[in-house]
């Protein structure tokens, strides 16, 4: 019986993540889900927020996510990000001026769809300001 499983986390810039580990906590857009050996087959979108890598008991990493796409399987959890920062790279500062380009794209939005896009930013700008703190 395996006892890990295998985890990549892609960004459009690069693989950042390719080992065994425990578990994987994942901020799936039905709420949270952690995959480990075994897990039962699926597909699911990634709402903005922190994965969480467990290994030997603990939390080993966190990597703050943008969204994006996780296929899981009993043998591997593949996460496609839209865009992947570790959380100790984050900072407060990074999270306000995300915050500050959401207000401005929602003040300038002149149609739905650029409503949709201003409201996308601010939901992820959240989602880092929370990760920082």
């Amino acid at each position: 019986m395996a006892d890990k499983i295998q985890f990549e986390l892609v960004s459009p810039a690069k693989l950042l993540v390719s080992s065994k580990v425990d578990m994987v906590v994942v901020p799936g857009s039905e709420g949270d889900f952690g995959a480990m050996a075994l897990h039962a087959p699926m597909i699911t979108t990634v709402r903005p927020g922190v994965i969480d890598i467990h290994d030997g008991g603990k939390v080993s990493s966190s990597i703050f996510v943008a969204g994006g796409f996780a296929e899981v399987n009993e043998e591997r959890i593949t996460v496609l990000a839209e865009e992947a920062i570790p959380v100790n790279e984050l900072t407060a500062e990074m999270a306000e001026a995300r915050k500050k380009t959401a207000k401005e794209a929602l003040d300038d939005a002149g149609n739905e769809r650029d409503k949709a896009h201003a409201l996308r930013l601010a939901l992820v700008a959240e989602a880092m300001a929370a990760a920082v703190a």
